[in-house]
């Protein structure tokens, strides 16, 4: 798992097995996780957070959407 974001309690992270996916970004606090696709910055898929949770995140998700790109880029790329 390579980790490109940590923002308070949450790790912003890809997974090298999704390669052959759209890019997205997996994240995970706790017992949380969720997965947004990185295009359209939609929620893919998620588990324990509440909703005013995901908000902030998809927020980060989007504030954060050309870096994370970059970086599957770089790492998917080399």
């Amino acid at each position: 798992m390579q980790t490109i974001l940590r923002e308070g309690a949450c790790r912003f992270y890809f997974v090298s097995a999704d390669r052959y996916e759209s890019p997205h970004i997996h994240v995970r606090r706790d017992d949380g996780f969720a997965k947004f696709w990185r295009d359209l910055v939609e929620l893919q898929s998620s588990g324990n957070f509440s909703r005013p949770e995901l908000r902030r995140i998809l927020r980060i998700v989007e504030q954060n959407q050309v870096r994370f790109l970059e970086e599957w880029n770089d790492y998917f790329d080399s």
